[in-house]
């Protein structure tokens, strides 16, 4: 059975992932608009994946057989260029062929709604309903023409997402304040879809900037320490003075300061939310997810902000954009989405966002993360995502619903369950475990005071398994 998980669908190429199932999520969707549309459109792009173009040249022509009229990347588009096409091209719904930061083995389809940011429940389950009836029958594929007929008709057109894109930004980002400064800046598109994105608006310099589905001695496109030595030992041989790096959709984003040191994104949202109310003067809501830093509670504290927390994906952030005004919203795994931009994560957005407060600001990235040991004293944070058999998930899942009293020797004060299991300790420290919703494991996530703690935290979270 197809399952959409917390960002869409995800699976094995040629096991989960095959044109036939590809097939079935087209017709599925296709069948759902004609329920809410006479005349539906849809916006399509792709990634970097092997053979992402010809999924979504696939996925076009079987929704043209269906009667809906599909704008269809001509080149390799990140997430937030599918977002902000679909919304801005006043398209029903949008589709992204890509696994965003899976292993290569995997190729994904997300859905974007025509406000341009993920689509919500009601979106994906009317998706899901109508795939359910496909699935219980033979599949059947309607008549499909060539591409090139398509072509010729309208049913399909091609476009450069690039286009609406940059001046989009361009209206947001004071890209000259940026040029003049002269940063030297290493960007790190991870083999993805944002290859050349960046070098479109600021000089920089670039690795794993050539097309690589298997994204060469990269193991996954994640903007993760894990994953980033190679671009550390290039900020440690040159003289950069910040690297940004976007992952294989390109819609989040990790940074590495002037040593090479690694950023994480619990310190870009919590500078992003500073530089926004304190600079820019903006006001709004904030929303965090489960598993981001409690520095973003203590800040809204401070200053009467009200804040709202929510289980993780973006998706949930995504709908309360629609209805709230946010200041900025998001996730600790890179992405987030702020009050300037479309209701989705950008990690090109962000990341120029971020040069842009170095610049105004008269401080180094290495410098304004210092600050925040200054202000809200040390937050030290550890993320492992561990592959485990459905046993093992049962097991870890049923000993949280035990309710230990103690995590690692700390005494649990209390347990929120937002999603998965959260241990809040003394001193504000915390350790989150929760399932995954797109890959076959289960994710520690742990907060404490210094580094050790947060290390020892998660391997408690390990032995959960054996009690």
């Amino acid at each position: 059975m197809i399952v959409f998980g917390t960002d869409g669908w995800r699976g094995v190429i040629a096991r989960d992932y095959t044109f036939d199932n590809l097939a079935r999520v087209a017709l599925a969707v296709a069948a759902s608009l004609r329920r809410s549309s006479e005349a539906p459109m849809v916006v399509i792009g792709y990634d970097t994946r092997f053979l992402s173009r010809e999924f979504a040249s696939e996925s076009a022509r079987i929704l043209a057989a269906r009667g809906v009229r599909v704008l269809l990347s001509d080149r390799v588009a990140t997430t937030p260029q599918v977002s902000l096409a679909t919304r801005q091209r006043r398209a029903d719904i949008g589709i992204v062929i890509t696994a965003s930061h899976n292993p290569p083995q995997y190729n994904g389809f997300k859905l974007k709604g025509s406000y341009g940011g993920p689509a919500t429940v009601d979106i994906v389950a009317g998706v899901e309903q109508q795939l359910r009836r496909i699935e219980a029958k033979p599949l059947r594929l309607p008549r499909l023409r060539s591409m090139d007929e398509y072509l010729q008709t309208g049913m399909i057109r091609a476009f450069d997402p690039m286009v609406q894109y940059r001046r989009a930004i361009a209206t947001k980002i004071a890209l000259d304040r940026i040029e003049k400064a002269g940063l030297r800046i290493l960007f790190d598109p991870m083999h993805g879809a944002g290859i050349g994105v960046l070098p479109q608006f600021i000089p920089c310099e670039s690795i794993h900037d050539e097309f690589n589905p298997g994204f060469g001695e990269i193991d996954h496109p994640e903007p993760i320490a894990e994953c980033l030595s190679p671009a550390m030992e290039r900020m440690r041989a040159g003289s950069y003075d910040v690297c940004v790096a976007t992952d294989g959709d390109a819609d989040r984003l990790g940074l590495l300061d002037n040593t090479g040191a690694f950023v994480d994104a619990h310190r870009i949202f919590m500078l992003l939310l500073k530089y926004l109310f304190e600079d820019k003067r903006r006001r709004g809501v904030v929303v965090k997810t489960v598993s981001l830093t409690s520095m973003v509670d203590t800040y809204c504290q401070r200053h009467g902000i009200r804040l709202i927390e929510t289980p993780v994906g973006f998706k949930h952030t995504a709908k309360l954009m629609l209805s709230e005004r946010v200041l900025i919203g998001g996730e600790e795994s890179g992405g987030l989405g702020t009050i300037l931009h479309i209701p989705e994560r950008d990690g090109i957005f962000n990341a120029l966002l971020v040069l842009e407060m170095m610049v105004e600001r008269g401080k180094s990235l290495r410098e304004l993360v210092a600050q925040l040991d200054d202000e809200f004293g040390p937050h030290r944070y550890r993320r492992r995502d561990v592959h485990v058999s459905e046993a093992e998930k049962r097991r870890i899942l049923a000993a949280c619903q035990r309710q230990p009293r103690f995590i690692g020797g700390y005494r649990v004060e209390r347990i929120v369950t937002t999603d998965g299991f959260k241990f809040f300790l003394p001193g504000g420290a915390w350790l989150l475990v929760r399932p995954s919703g797109t890959e076959p494991l289960i994710r520690f996530y742990a907060e404490a005071s210094s580094q050790e703690q947060a290390d020892e935290l998660v391997n408690a979270g390990l032995e959960l398994a054996n009690r």
